[in-house]
């Protein structure tokens, strides 16, 4: 059943292998290859191209030193105790890393498992929660809903230190339910007062996980049909068990890959049966995923509306605009700006998805941060783009039909049409890039 819907993609003449697909793996997979990546990518062929990025080996700018540079980094906020120094590393991260890939799983689990600092107010455990969350992404999801759950920045957002035996708090166990594995519909309210028990005694202690045993609730418990001196420990097991996890994470997976309602029932629902088959292994399905003749289906193309995050990174990493590169800081305010606060989602939920993202001040605010991507200074460069430096570097010429070729092809595979065209004609260079990057065709990944 797996194989049948999710049959591997071959090349043909309805889904042939060109410039295009290779942009839609990147931005999907990852938050936009440069020329070179793509070129090279477009040259060995889909399995190669989709093998790197599974294995964290598809960028070709990481810095020799990039894992002590970003270390530095995220130390250097942690001790000054700065929330926008911690987004500015993750920024880095996300430019200068070699697991493009990694990095939009770990954004993905920040937003599963959401939790704010605006709450926690801990640059030193939203930095370790993001940690776990990196080293956990994808692997089996049991590894990383065991250590998530008991991540120290969760326990405190989700006030599991207010949960003990004789005034019980339901914050943990109701999300733990709704958000991380079973989904709306799939427990009632008993369970969720019956979790709440379980994880009496959860709590932080000096930065650390604790059980304090004087808190427990070491009573019979009934969840999910279940009975029993159930824990925390039991219930996480029992969650893990359940089809309804496995059908939320599909769900997920799905939302980050595909556009929506490109998936159908019967896919999304194959998946999940693949992942209680493969126990919840996230690796697996996301290789399944990707090297899917529906991930790379016309209809899949150019169908999802990508994030403030994919947008502002994708579009720096796309200009090739490393050296000197913007200022992480004033990337990661943009991307705040635009409506996504790395370390801060909205709330339990986390952020919205798909044409959620598309409204008014939304795409005002994204127009704006093109404007100062190109100008430079507000950015925290010295000096505008140089629309003609890329073309010429890769050699299409530096005439403005050169120009507008080759920013059309990096940034969306195709050519220019016609119409784009007559409505860029007269325009200066950097404002004819930065109309492309403002389209309605640049916020579909």
């Amino acid at each position: 059943m797996i194989d049948a819907v999710w049959s591997p993609y071959t090349a043909d003449e309805r889904a042939p292998w060109n410039l295009r697909r290779v942009v839609h793996l990147h931005r999907r997979a990852g938050f936009a290859g440069t020329w070179s990546e793509m070129q090279r990518d477009l040259k060995e062929g889909p399995v190669a191209s989709v093998d790197r990025l599974l294995a964290g080996q598809a960028s070709l700018v990481s810095p020799p030193d990039f894992a002590s540079i970003a270390d530095l980094l995220a130390d250097s906020a942690v001790a000054a105790g700065e929330i926008n120094r911690l987004k500015a590393w993750w920024f880095y991260r996300m430019m200068f890393g070699t697991d493009a890939l990694g990095e939009k799983l770990t954004l993905l689990w920040h937003d599963h498992f959401a939790t704010a600092n605006s709450k926690v107010a801990n640059p030193a455990l939203m930095r370790r929660q993001n940690d776990t969350l990196r080293k956990f992404a994808r692997g089996k999801f049991g590894h990383l809903l065991r250590a998530g759950i008991r991540e120290p920045a969760l326990l405190l957002y989700l006030d599991a230190q207010a949960n003990r035996r004789s005034h019980p708090n339901e914050n943990l166990a109701r999300e733990a339910m709704e958000l991380f594995t079973l989904g709306v519909g799939h427990y009632s309210e008993a369970d969720v007062k019956e979790a709440a028990r379980a994880l009496t005694g959860w709590s932080v202690e000096e930065g650390q996980f604790a059980n304090v045993a004087a808190r427990r609730d070491i009573g019979n418990k009934c969840i999910l049909g279940q009975r029993g001196e159930l824990d925390g420990t039991a219930l996480v097991i029992i969650l893990l068990e359940q089809p309804a996890t496995s059908e939320r994470l599909a769900l997920k997976l799905c939302r980050l890959f595909f556009g929506e309602s490109i998936v159908p029932p019967a896919a999304m629902h194959a998946l999940a049966a693949g992942l209680r088959e493969h126990d919840l292994d996230i690796a697996w399905a996301t290789e399944l995923v990707l090297k899917s003749q529906l991930f790379f289906s016309n209809a899949n193309l150019g169908s999802r509306v990508i994030g403030p995050v994919e947008f502002v990174v994708g579009a720096v990493r796309a200009l090739e605009m490393f050296d000197p590169s913007p200022s992480t800081l004033a990337l990661a305010d943009w991307s705040a700006r635009i409506g996504q606060d790395l370390f801060n989602p909205p709330n339990v939920g986390g952020w919205p998805f798909g044409r959620a993202w598309v409204h008014t001040r939304s795409m005002i605010t994204r127009a704006n941060f093109i404007t100062a991507l190109i100008s430079g200074p507000d950015v925290g460069r010295a000096s505008p783009y140089d629309a003609a430096f890329l073309p010429h570097k890769y050699g299409f010429g530096t005439n403005s039909d050169a120009l507008l070729t080759f920013h059309h092809r990096l940034l969306f595979g195709t050519d220019p049409s016609a119409d784009i065209r007559r409505r860029t004609s007269g325009m200066d260079e950097r404002r004819t890039i930065g109309t492309l990057l403002s389209s309605p065709q640049a916020q579909l990944g």
